[in-house]
């Protein structure tokens, strides 16, 4: 899919994601995705670090790269790519970048179609919206996932997209969850133990009652030990609810002279 961007052209050091068209013995033409009607020259110099024999071993008409920008010609609108200045772990967290944005993109121009807008309209009207709010649009999809409306109106979306959009959303994003989890061990030697341990275990849900979006699951597997899960979309929110939980558990844990351990499991 072709994106449309708010710039004519790449800057130098940019990743940018490209499909090659056409393959030369000095090198290769490639297309880019995200800025329509730019062509990038790939030179066979820039194609590897190793040393080969035919560019031909490495390119062909239609793969799909992730180059970095090492030139650009304002004047001709075109620009010079490099594939070997380009690490591994840059073209893996590229090309995620471009298949998120590619599906968010995907989904409201398929809507906007059925608005009667145009394609320059979803971009403004939409796209762009949500990712001068989010950062990514399909970011701003899947918060509106979670939130509701709510997201939307937070990124200015215009109120004739909003109920449209929100139906796509519950059809087509289903955002990830992140888990952590962990075993607490809960002692007492009172007569009334079972009591003590009940009022430290009821902290929990005491804890999190502000805290939205997060399911937590507390169980036992065997006495003393309890399973304590958290899940929810954002690892650092269930990492923060954690050790609030934690802190408050040892407090009341002392105050119910309980004695009071946890073991951090690993996802």
């Amino acid at each position: 899919m072709r994106l449309k961007s708010r710039r004519t052209l790449p800057s130098e050091g940019e990743l940018v994601v490209g499909d090659v068209r056409e393959v030369y013995d000095h090198g290769a033409y490639l297309e880019l995705l995200e800025f329509p009607g730019v062509t990038a020259y790939l030179p066979w110099s820039e194609v590897a670090t190793r040393a080969i024999k035919n560019i031909r071993e490495v390119l062909r008409p239609n793969l799909r790269l992730v180059v970095k920008v090492i030139r650009v010609y304002r004047g001709k609108g075109s620009v010079d790519v490099s594939l070997k200045r380009v690490m591994e772990s840059e073209k893996r967290k590229k090309m995620v970048a471009f298949k998120r944005y590619a599906k968010a993109a995907t989904l409201i121009l398929g809507l906007a179609e059925k608005l009667g807008k145009s394609i320059d309209e979803a971009y403004e009207e939409a796209i762009w919206k949500l990712e001068d709010t989010y950062g990514d649009p399909l970011l701003g999809l899947e918060m509106a996932a979670i939130e509701g409306v709510k997201a939307l109106e937070n990124a200015k979306i215009p109120a004739e997209w909003q109920e449209q959009l929100m139906e796509t959303i519950k059809t087509h994003i289903k955002p990830k969850t992140a888990k952590i989890s962990g075993i607490l061990t809960l002692k007492s030697k009172a007569r009334d133990g079972v009591y003590r341990i009940k009022a430290v275990l009821g902290r929990i849900m005491e804890t999190i009652k502000s805290e939205e979006n997060i399911k937590v699951r507390v169980y036992t597997i065997g006495s003393p030990r309890y399973r304590i899960e958290l899940e929810g979309y954002d690892y650092k929110i269930l990492e923060n609810t954690l050790t609030k939980i934690l802190k408050d558990i040892e407090l009341e844990a002392k105050k119910q002279g309980v004695e009071f351990s946890f073991e951090r499991l690993k996802q």
